[in-house]
């Protein structure tokens, strides 16, 4: 359905609406705007050399009678689709990190030519399979994904391809690629030396899965400041911070069991910190007594769940906006270098009710 507008005296589209038939094209844009054709595709396409001024005019107009650009012809013009590929694992927490993380990409697109598709993967399958897919089909012009590993198959297949993308975690040529990561070494050493504070010497950490970068770092971290503090660090072995909640509890049941000193955890996700909580209370400890809990979240709520809980907030919403500009430039920008983040958590930054 298109619309026509009386246009103000001083041009633009201000006057009352006349709606028809006919669906919205750029010539109805150009119509209402006073622009000319060419003019309006370049906006709606976020040419740099157009003003921000007449982008937001013709963005607005485009709204307001629901104009949707034709895919296919704006590919054959220029080559893009405009979308950027979320590419997630179906058994990410949705519930704290990965609902904020589409959240964030999805808000900072808003305005821009781009907008996102979620492009979700079994964990099983193949991590390759949705990157070649989307790189081989021309699906998007850029991906964003998550779970990155040191030596990163992905990465290595995009940059060989020089095909835009972004991701949420560092590999070992991070300094060639776009990323923003939070730094967890540094969150396992704040965990350590808040429960060190507190007297605790005997600590069991629940890290993410051991293959990927942010693991290593997290383990490595807790590590080295629970041996400068002269306490002892294990690591859960045979469940991860990505588990369901219902092994993580039967692990550190068995855990406090087995070695009842342990005084302090640390969880990588707030999955680990409510199954290590109801495994501690279920083995008759107390929490902040005999037992104390760290962990980090992207949408506040563990505090809620247990007020003495030690919590660290990892900025999600900040990563999805980094991460959604990052792609934008490196699409726009091939030859600029790459924007790069990192998120570093302080002693200030921990919370407890």
């Amino acid at each position: 359905m298109a619309v026509r507008k009386t246009p103000s005296a001083g041009g633009g589209a201000d006057g009352p609406i006349v709606r028809t038939d006919r669906k919205p094209t750029l010539r109805t844009i150009a119509d209402l705007s006073g622009l000319a054709v060419p003019t309006v595709s370049r906006a709606l396409n976020d040419a740099p050399d157009i003003g921000a001024g007449t982008k937001q005019l013709v963005r607005r107009i485009a709204d307001e009678i629901g104009y949707i650009p034709n895919r296919a012809g704006v590919r054959l013009r220029t080559g893009r689709t405009n979308v950027i590929a979320l590419v997630l694992s179906t058994e990410q927490e949705i519930m704290n990190h990965t609902a904020r993380l589409i959240t964030s990409i999805s808000g900072a697109l808003q305005g821009s030519p781009f907008h996102l598709i979620v492009s979700p993967f079994l964990g099983e399958q193949d991590l390759m399979k949705p990157i070649r897919y989307l790189v081989e089909t021309r699906s998007a012009d850029a991906l964003i994904f998550n779970m990155i590993e040191p030596e990163d198959r992905r990465v290595a297949y995009l940059m060989e391809r020089g095909f835009p993308f972004a991701t949420h975690g560092r590999t070992i040529w991070s300094d060639r690629h776009a990323y923003w990561d939070f730094d967890n070494d540094a969150f396992a050493r704040i965990a350590v030396t808040r429960l060190a504070e507190r007297g605790r010497r005997h600590m069991l950490l629940i890290a993410p899965p051991q293959h990927q970068n942010y693991a290593k770092l997290m383990v490595a971290g807790a590590r080295a400041e629970a041996a400068a503090r002269g306490g002892t660090m294990l690591v859960a072995d045979t469940v991860t911070s990505d588990s369901e909640s219902a092994p993580i509890r039967a692990f550190v049941a068995r855990a406090l069991a087995e070695e009842p000193r342990i005084d302090g955890i640390i969880c990588g996700s707030p999955t680990a910190a409510m199954a290590s909580v109801a495994a501690l209370e279920g083995a008759g400890r107390r929490m902040a007594h005999d037992i104390d809990v760290v962990a980090k979240e992207a949408i506040p709520f563990l505090t809620l769940f247990r007020d003495s809980m030690l919590v660290i907030d990892e900025d999600v919403r900040a990563a999805g906006e980094f991460l959604a500009r990052a792609a934008m430039k490196a699409v726009r920008e091939p030859d600029a270098p790459p924007m790069q983040g990192l998120e570093i958590p302080t002693g200030e930054s921990f919370t407890s009710a």
